[in-house]
Formats: C-alpha cells, sequence, structure tokens
C-alpha cells in the first residue's frame, strides 16, 4: 500500500548475521543504514524531535494458499522489504500520522477515533491504534512518519507490514510488554473490522515472528508455529508480473463464502469437520456426486494444500529441495485449476522459471489474480533465471517486470 518500486532489487534481512553475504546481497546493508539515518533526519527537521524508527517486515508465502482462513497450514517467510515508522510521543492526546510515500499528513484524535476506515491509506494507522485501545492498552499521544519499500498491490503484505510497525511503535510508547502473537491478532482484527478486509493471520503473524534464514510453519488454528532453517545454496527470487486485475477483491470474498459452503455440506454428513482443515480427501470424494462441482474444487484445493505445507516442512527439515520444489508445482496447479485464482501472466511466469536452470520449484504467491510468484533457485544460477526470466516476459507481455532475490528477515523490531 505504500511503495511501488522499480527495477531489479535483492533484498536480504538485518545485518548482524555472523556469516559473510553473498556478493549480490551485500548492497543493501549499507542503504538500510541510509534509509533509517535519512528518515530519523527527514523526521527531525519536520516535527523537531528525535524519533525512534522501528520496522516490520513484508512477507513471501512459500507454499499453503487460502488455506489460513480455512485454520490451515501455512509456510510463509519474512522478507527485507520492510515499512520503517519513525515515533515521538505527544502531550496533546493527537496521532499525527505523514507518509513519506503518499507526502500526505493526517491528524486523529485518540479519544475520536473514527468508527470504520474511510478508503484512505491513514486507516491502517487509527484501526490498529482503535484496536490497541478497545483491547485497554493506554495509548498516549504521538507523532509518526512511516516509510517503506514494499511493492504496492503485488501480494507481499504491505498493509501488515504497515499495521505491525505501527502496532509495535504505538506499544512502545505505551511503555507495553509487548506479546508478539498478541500483536498480530489485534492488527488482523484492525484490518478486518476496520479496514474492511478479511484477511486470515498468516501477514500479522509472521511480520511478528518472522526470523532471519527461516521459513515459519503455521497452524492458523491453534497459531503454534515452528520455524524451518532455509538452505543457505538456494535463493528465495520473487518474480512480480506487474498487473493486478480488477476483479481480485471480489474473487477472494467469494473464494470465502465457497469454501464456508463446502464446510457447510461436508459439515453435515461429517460432524467434525469445523474447517476445511478437519476434512479428507476421502471424505470429499464420497460426496463428490452430491457437491456442487465449483465448491467441490474449492474444498479439494484446500484440503489437498494443508498436506502439501505438512509435507513441504517435512521436506525442507532434510533439506530435501527438490521435492519442495515439487510440492510448489503441485500447489501452482491446484491453485490454477481448482482454486481459479491464477492468472495468465502468473502461469506464463512460471512456466519461464520452470524452464530456467536451476530451479526447484516455483508458483505463484498471494491472493491471485496478478502480484507475484515465488520461485526457490540455486543461488548460483540466480543472476541466470533473473536475465531468462526477465527478457521472457518483457517480450511476451510488453511489460517489464521486478524481480526481487531476498533471504528471509527477522519480524518486527527496532530498525
Amino acid at each position: 500500500m505504500f511503495l511501488t518500486t522499480v527495477g531489479v532489487h535483492r533484498t536480504n534481512g538485518s545485518e548482524n548475521t555472523g556469516t559473510r553475504l553473498p556478493a549480490h546481497l551485500q548492497d543493501l546493508s549499507s542503504h538500510h543504514e541510509r534509509t533509517v539515518q535519512t528518515l530519523a533526519e527527514d523526521f527531525a527537521r519536520r516535527f523537531g524531535d528525535r524519533p525512534t524508527i522501528y520496522q516490520a517486515p513484508g512477507r513471501v508465502n512459500l507454499i499453503g494458499e487460502h488455506t489460513d482462513y480455512n485454520d490451515g497450514f501455512v509456510m510463509p517467510a519474512a522478507i527485507g522489504m520492510c515499512t520503517r515508522v519513525a515515533v515521538a510521543p505527544r502531550d496533546d492526546g493527537k496521532l499525527v500520522v505523514r507518509s513519506e510515500n503518499f507526502s500526505e499528513e493526517s491528524t486523529f484524535l485518540l479519544d475520536q477515533l473514527p468508527a470504520r476506515g474511510s478508503g484512505h491509506w491513514s486507516d491502517y494507522i487509527a484501526g490498529v491504534a482503535k484496536v490497541l485501545a478497545e483491547s485497554g492498552i493506554p495509548l498516549t499521544g504521538a507523532t509518526l512518519l512511516i516509510c517503506g519499500n514494499v511493492p504496492l498491490g503485488a501480494g507481499l503484505s504491505s498493509s501488515a507490514s504497515v499495521e505491525v510497525a505501527v502496532g509495535w511503535a504505538l506499544m512502545e510508547l505505551a511503555g507495553q510488554k509487548i506479546d508478539r502473537t498478541k500483536l498480530a491478532q489485534l492488527c488482523q482484527r484492525a484490518e478486518n473490522e476496520f479496514v474492511g478486509a478479511r484477511c486470515g493471520i498468516m501477514d500479522q503473524f509472521v511480520a511478528s515472528h518472522g526470523k532471519r534464514d527461516h521459513a515459519l510453519l503455521l497452524d492458523c488454528r491453534s497459531l503454534e508455529y515452528r520455524l524451518l532453517p532455509l538452505c543457505a545454496d538456494a535463493r528465495l527470487v520473487i518474480c512480480n508480473t506487474m498487473v493486478r486485475h480488477a476483479i481480485a477483491g471480489g474473487e477472494y470474498n467469494q473464494r470465502r463464502a465457497e469454501c464456508e459452503a463446502g464446510v457447510k455440506f461436508l459439515s453435515k454428513h461429517f460432524p467434525h469437520v469445523r474447517a476445511l482443515r478437519d476434512a479428507t480427501l476421502e471424505e470429499l470424494a464420497s460426496l463428490s456426486g452430491e457437491l456442487p462441482d465449483k465448491i467441490l474444487r474449492r474444498c479439494r484445493h484446500v484440503i489437498s494444500e494443508d498436506a502439501r505445507v505438512v509435507q513441504a516442512a517435512e521436506a525442507l527439515t532434510r533439506n530435501e529441495l527438490s521435492t519442495f520444489g515439487g510440492l510448489m508445482r503441485e500447489s501452482h496447479r491446484s491453485l490454477r485449476d481448482d482454486y481459479e485464482v491464477s492468472c495468465a501472466e502468473l502461469d506464463l511466469m512460471v512456466q519461464l522459471a520452470e524452464q530456467a536452470q536451476g530451479v526447484y520449484g516455483a508458483r505463484m504467491t498471494g491472493g491471485g489474480f496478478g502480484g507475484c510468484t515465488i520461485n526457490l533457485v540455486d543461488a548460483g544460477c540466480v543472476d541466470a533465471f533473473q536475465q531468462s526470466v526477465s527478457e521472457g516476459y518483457e517480450r511476451a507481455t510488453g511489460r517489464k517486470p521486478e524481480i526481487y532475490v531476498c533471504s528471509a528477515a527477522d519480524g518486527v523490531g527496532l530498525a
């Protein structure tokens, strides 16, 4: 929601790694420091105060798409692209918020926060403040200067990055001990109830709990999670199609409704089914003659995707990247054919990736109908991968894609 980037990017997490970064990932370390320094200087110049700066990452989902709102399993990783919030206290009960990306400023009274969002970018900040206050946190007035480099509309969770960074900053300012899981839940509630987007818990959770060089396996029902080390010899490469089809929002809500219809039907025959994660493919198949084909296919995707996430975690634990990549391919086919949330541009990007050397697996990531693919690529093949996919995609579509080479980053904290 805050910034659309251009060109080819390489991004990594925090700097204190204890190991030397590959040459093609080293360039962001000094850029990170310059950005934090510049944000602090801009804050002081504009507001006449010294801020504290926090940051929260965007995320990419390696596997487990459209399972989070079905109480299922997901495997995201936080990425080095982030939202940074410079904050200082105020004594007038106001929340003064400026976006560097939009060059706009909004002011709210903490005791008169609006009941719901208005469709403005500041909804994400006001919504988090409102939910925190309603949960009993004694917020103080604050000035916030916000900037981010998570690409807009790419399915990399720019909104959750903003919410979690702002939530952490406001809680720190209020002197509150922060429970990361509780923070994620409150930020999700802000997006659901104030902004009006029916997102699951995954995005806010990994923005809160992400860990450098690890993916995160999350049970979206219990919120139990496990960190899984990512192989140092592979890279997460995100390819942005540069398209976002207008039907995305409506189709997302439609998919949720179709899943709910499937659960309602399944639970009549199998009382233990409270969500699609409770059903098996065998149970679903036994009702195939009674369920509408569209509902059957939606349910089949979610149930099989949950199984793939569990299998992918086992493969990652054993460092079996080829097995992991095969599950990514199956995931994309299921999203394309059963869940029907892919599009021509995403399918082309996956096809181009599969033709490149050193690719373990490729799939769409995010809600669908545009946005990005996630690719697991051998570290030695990344440069050639970028060139072949970029040239092939531009030749076929006339659009130059953005390609981000990532390693997993830490969750929210001091910048």
